[in-house]
Parts: structure tokens; C-alpha cells; sequence
């Protein structure tokens, strides 16, 4: 059967990681499908369909689903998920908020954040902060998969898939969009970027990321941090990097002063190259680290940024 792949997007741009789950639908095989629900995404179902793989987009506008509220949201994937064998969405914020309700509205369970796929039934996810990783066998006639897209590489942009409108289903009327309070920054946004550079509770307050963001200007890095970090109120919670985070996998990541508690490694430990700076030289984050400085960050984090 074919596959539907619930797109993320800003009613404007594709979101990057919705490539990295047509890649995980392409190793499933079928065709694949792409929903695209919003507010005026005729721009968004037009790049969705330049996915590689992709053999038809739907596009379902309607101004309830400008904010992907997940009980509209919800509701318009139940509406079209029979016709599929399996349904995909990122493990981001979005998709861990309305992929459940789509599991239980179609009776079915849900997989979550996969990271292999092992055959059309059978799925590879991590458990204990990934520790441990779990093969799961779904015997549902239809798939409810969410995945990390960290883990796959990004679909091609070769693709000429055809575009169909979709009918949107009636507002639930019973959640709606009050605001948002969105992080303003020059920086690459953190899931997205190539280098990331991040801070733990050794950088003892909020004013010394000031160290680190000149570090990460020069390297045209994303700035993350740990939960410890986080909860002592140095940087706001957008900024983690975590089993509870954000799940990054650049080419660099630097870590500052972070330890390396099992619940910020299960957030980085898929990136590509290494590096921890850290005074204690038993510091748990020195175990996955291809490349450790045992220092004091406050005079390692200078010298890097002016060679540099």
C-alpha cells in the first residue's frame, strides 16, 4: 500500500526535516504520498513535491490548520490514513503532539522515533535515553510512525509529483491559537545546523554564553545547551539539547562544560565529530568524544575563538 508523510512546514517553507522522513518512507517502499495542511501552502505543496520519491502531494487549506492545532490536524490525517498502509511524521514538537491522536483514532498503536527500518513491518527505535536499542514488529493494518530524522539522510529535491487538494475537515472548536513567543536569532536553527556549539552548568551563569556565542559567530554555529544548564535559568529552554530536547546530529558539536548525563548524550551522540572541553577529566562526556581538552573553559574559550 502507499505511504503518507505528514509534512511540517510554516504555511510559507518545507521544514528541512520532512525530506529525512520521505527517506525513511523510501525505505519501507511504496509510493509515497505527502499531506500538506495549512493556511495559503500552495508554496509549501510546491516544494514537497520537488521531494525525490514523492508521487503525489495533497494540499488541504484552511485557516484552523494555519497553526497545526492537533485536534484539526489530527482529524484531517484519521480522515485519509485507511487509504495507506503506513503514516509517517517527524518526531518533532508538532508530530509528538498530534501523531498519537491519530493512533488512537484509528485504534491502531503508534511507533515511535524510529531510527532504522528493519522491513515494512518491523522498525528499530531507541529506549533508556538509547541505551538500548529496541527492534518492534507492528501487526496494525496501518503504520503510525513518527522518526527522527536524524537518523536518515534527506530525500533528493529531483522529484515532479503531482499536486491534489485536499478537503479540509470542520474546526473541532475545542482548542484554539492563542500566541507565540519565538526566539529571534542570526544563528542557524539548532536541529538544522552543521556545527552546534553547546554549554552545561560549568558555564556558571547565563552571561557567560556570551563566550560561546563568539565562538559560534565564527563558526556559524548554533548555540545549544544542557537540561542542567536550562533548569538553573542560564538560556531558555529552546536552546536544550537532549533526551528531553532537542535531538541534534551535526558535523561538530562542541561540548562546553557539560558532564555528559545519559539524557543530554541520547540528544548528541549521532553527530559526526566530537569535541568536549571540561576540567574534569572523568567527565562522562569524554567517553564519546572524538577529540577532549581537559581545561578550564574559561581560558580554553578565548584562545579558541582567536585562533579561530
Amino acid at each position: 500500500m502507499s505511504i503518507l508523510v505528514i509534512a511540517e512546514h510554516n504555511n510559507s517553507e518545507l521544514a528541512p526535516v520532512t525530506r529525512n522522513v520521505v527517506a525513511a518512507a523510501q525505505q519501507i517502499g511504496g509510493d509515497i504520498h505527502v499531506l500538506v495542511a495549512g493556511k495559503s501552502t500552495d508554496s509549501v505543496a510546491e516544494e514537497a513535491a520537488k521531494i525525490t520519491g514523492v508521487t503525489k502531494v495533497l494540499n488541504s487549506v484552511a485557516d484552523h490548520y494555519e497553526h497545526a492545532l492537533a485536534e484539526n490536524l489530527s482529524n484531517l490525517v484519521a480522515s485519509v490514513a485507511s487509504d495507506y498502509g503506513h503514516v509517517l511524521a517527524a518526531a518533532t514538537t508538532t508530530g509528538k503532539n498530534f501523531m498519537p491522536r491519530v493512533a488512537a483514532l484509528m485504534d491502531v498503536e503508534q511507533v515511535s522515533e524510529i531510527i532504522a527500518v528493519e522491513s515494512a513491518d518491523t522498525f528499530k527505535r531507541p529506549i533508556y535515553a538509547g541505551n538500548a536499542i529496541a527492534t518492534v514488529q507492528s501487526a496494525d493494518p496501518i503504520k503510525v510512525l513518527t522518526v527522527r530524522g536524524t537518523a536518515f539522510e534527506p530525500a533528493g529535491l529531483d522529484g515532479s509529483a503531482s499536486i491534489e487538494s485536499l478537503a479540509a475537515q470542520e474546526d473541532a472548536g475545542i482548542s484554539e491559537f492563542v500566541g507565540e513567543e519565538l526566539a529571534v536569532s542570526d544563528r542557524p536553527e539548532l536541529t538544522a545546523a552543521g556545527v552546534v556549539v553547546s554549554g552545561g552548568r560549568g558555564m556558571q551563569n547565563g552571561d557567560n554564553f556570551e563566550l560561546l556565542y563568539k565562538v559560534a559567530d565564527k563558526l556559524g554555529a548554533a548555540v545549544g545547551a544542557s537540561r542542567a544548564a536550562v533548569d538553573e535559568g542560564f538560556v531558555p529552554n529552546d536552546m536544550q539539547v537532549g533526551q528531553t530536547g532537542k535531538i541534534v546530529a551535526p558535523e561538530l558539536y562542541i561540548a562546553v562544560g557539560i558532564s555528559g548525563q545519559i539524557q543530554h548524550l541520547a540528544g548528541m551522540k549521532d553527530s559526526k565529530v566530537i569535541v568536549a572541553i571540561n576540567k574534569d577529566e572523568e567527565a562522562p562526556i569524554f567517553q564519546v568524544a572524538d577529540y577532549g581538552l581537559v581545561a578550564d573553559l574559561f581560558e580554553a574559550l578565548p584562545e579558541l575563538e582567536k585562533a579561530l
